[in-house]
């Protein structure tokens, strides 16, 4: 496991959220690969990612699946579904039913502070 920052901390491991468009990979675009920032496990591909206007970095499914789980949230008084990392059982947003159509309607909004990035040679 790796070290986290205050902020990664209280997202990754409290269930928090880090504002809008404040994070550093809303507007990558860049050909990669997106690991979890706690455990490095491979969970999104850029070839994934879309830009939902959000201001959070959003994917319409995972690049491994078996590293990217789903589980009821019914914090904030609303009815959600989070998503975590299997591996680390790190929390890494929520997923939407809201996504492209053409690409399976769903949307993985996931916050920029869980993630890691590497780029494709």
């Amino acid at each position: 496991m790796k070290e986290l920052t205050k902020e990664e901390h209280h997202v990754i491991r409290e269930g928090g959220t880090e504002a809008r468009f404040s994070g550093k990979y809303v507007n990558n675009h860049e050909a990669g690969m997106y690991t979890c920032r706690a455990c490095g496990a491979t969970l999104f591909s850029s070839d994934a990612k879309f830009d939902s206007g959000t201001g959070w970095p959003s994917f319409t499914d995972p690049a491994v699946a078996e590293n990217v789980g789903t589980r009821s949230d019914d914090t904030l008084g609303m009815r959600r579904t989070e998503v975590f990392c299997k591996n680390c059982n790190g929390h890494l947003g929520h997923v939407f039913e809201d996504g492209p159509a053409e690409k399976g309607g769903k949307r993985y909004c996931i916050n920029s502070v869980c993630l890691d990035f590497e780029k494709k040679d």
